[in-house]
């Protein structure tokens, strides 16, 4: 099976997120976590998604870690490449979008790319260059106050050209709307007029397939996931890609189940609210392990005589004056990165105890658990909600795991996992 597109996430629950809309329209698709070592073999896919822990990461870093997933594609074979961040772009001023995808570009020897973030299913859309969450701009959205990436201005193009070395344009929705011929010649005009990145508007799923369609010839395409869904077709129309739809369930995983939530995003607090009315949960404090406590192991205290076939939950996230106040004592960065630990301890520990099924709420979080379990490598399975599907690990203990975008999902989304993995909803 030869590889058609290559992606680079910054992010691991962005990863599966990408994953998912490949799956659903019938790529074999398989998410690698991290660059694999050098001559590894590449796995029987027809995409592959690398995902790295580099949205948060100076830019340089970045910069390293996604040439180095990029070299890895090349060398697999991939066609196209797409680096995808998340659909709120959320990334502080001197963020990681416009260096890495600048990096990324030179090493293709190409002098042009889009970026399209939108999410129409999730409500993520993008008018006039601005990008709306629902009815409302991002930065008057709850969104806005991500932790450790706030994302406080919605004018796309002036982000990004806080971002980059090269001139930004825009594709205005009017361009779009009349289809993937224009957005083509839009492209080709902002090149002409010497710009190298483009921000693109859409409103509905139809724009993105439009956008996806443009950008066929493109070697790099940058987006949220969204901007896959018209990959797919690119390749089918050239005869490199079969007209199946979907992929095959995955086979059934059995162990106890348990539920660990890092992120502090709005959809996050109320599904975990919504998980503490019915089953039991541990509150993780990241004071009381900064004052020496080994929160990690007095949480798998708890869990041991209420392991079973009922999930239970262990919860870092809090409100955001909450999460403020521990950042001021601890730093930000210490914060987050304590609560990763503690968090990917308990994983590591219950796994041990022999649970094999595991939804993770937060990509910073989502990245700290599956490196502390060794994963190298998913299979994806069914949809949970829009952007977040179960998948299975390779190699052996074979896990389940969900790993969901913070901002992903509706109040009953933990639960409803787990009755989704045991088919009990399609």
């Amino acid at each position: 099976m030869s590889v058609l597109l290559g992606a680079i996430a910054d992010d691991f629950t962005g990863a599966t997120d990408l994953c998912n809309t490949l799956h659903r329209r019938g790529m074999k698709t398989v998410q690698l976590i991290g660059v694999p070592k050098a001559g590894t073999r590449a796995p029987d896919a027809e995409a592959l998604v690398v995902a790295l822990k580099s949205r948060t990461v100076p830019a340089r870093e970045a910069i390293a870690k996604s040439l180095d997933a990029l070299a890895y594609l090349k060398e697999a074979g991939a066609r196209q490449i797409l680096f995808k961040y998340c659909s709120t772009f959320d990334s502080a001023d001197e963020g990681n979008i416009g260096p890495v995808a600048e990096a990324l570009l030179s090493a293709l020897d190409a002098d042009f790319t889009l970026y399209c973030p939108a999410f129409p299913e999730a409500q993520r859309t993008i008018y006039q260059g601005h990008l709306f969450v629902g009815e409302v701009l991002l930065s008057q959205s709850g969104m806005r106050d991500h932790p450790l990436t706030p994302m406080r201005d919605s004018n796309l193009v002036r982000v990004l050209e806080r971002q980059c070395r090269h001139p930004v344009g825009l594709v205005p929705y009017a361009t779009v709307a009349c289809g993937a011929e224009r957005v083509a010649a839009a492209f080709a005009d902002l090149r002409k007029a010497g710009k190298r990145h483009a921000i693109v508007d859409a409103l509905f799923d139809r724009d993105l397939e439009a956008i996806g369609a443009a950008a066929a010839d493109l070697p790099l395409i940058t987006g949220g996931s969204g901007i896959a869904q018209g990959l797919p077709a690119n390749f089918r129309r050239k005869g490199l890609l079969g007209a199946r739809e979907g992929a095959d369930r995955l086979p059934p995983v059995r162990g106890s189940a348990a539920v660990l939530s890092g992120s502090c995003s709005q959809a996050t607090q109320a599904q975990v609210a919504y998980m503490r009315e019915h089953t039991p949960a541990f509150t993780v404090d990241p004071l009381a392990a900064a004052a020496g406590r080994d929160v990690a192991s007095e949480a798998l205290s708890w869990a041991r005589p209420r392991l079973g076939e009922r999930p239970i939950l262990f919860s870092a996230t809090a409100p955001p004056d909450e999460v403020a106040a521990v950042q001021e004592r601890l730093g930000r960065e210490a914060s987050g990165a304590l609560v990763e630990g503690i968090l990917a301890g308990i994983a590591r520990g219950l796994v041990a105890s022999g649970l094999r099924r595991l939804v993770v709420a937060g990509g910073e979080t989502a990245g700290a658990v599956v490196g502390a379990l060794g994963v190298s490598a998913l299979l994806i399975g069914e949809e949970i909600d829009p952007g977040v599907p179960w998948t299975l690990s390779l190699g052996e203990p074979a896990l389940a795991l969900a790993l969901k975008s913070g901002n992903f999902g509706k109040p009953d989304f933990f639960l409803r996992a787990f009755s989704v993995l045991e088919g009990g909803e399609q």
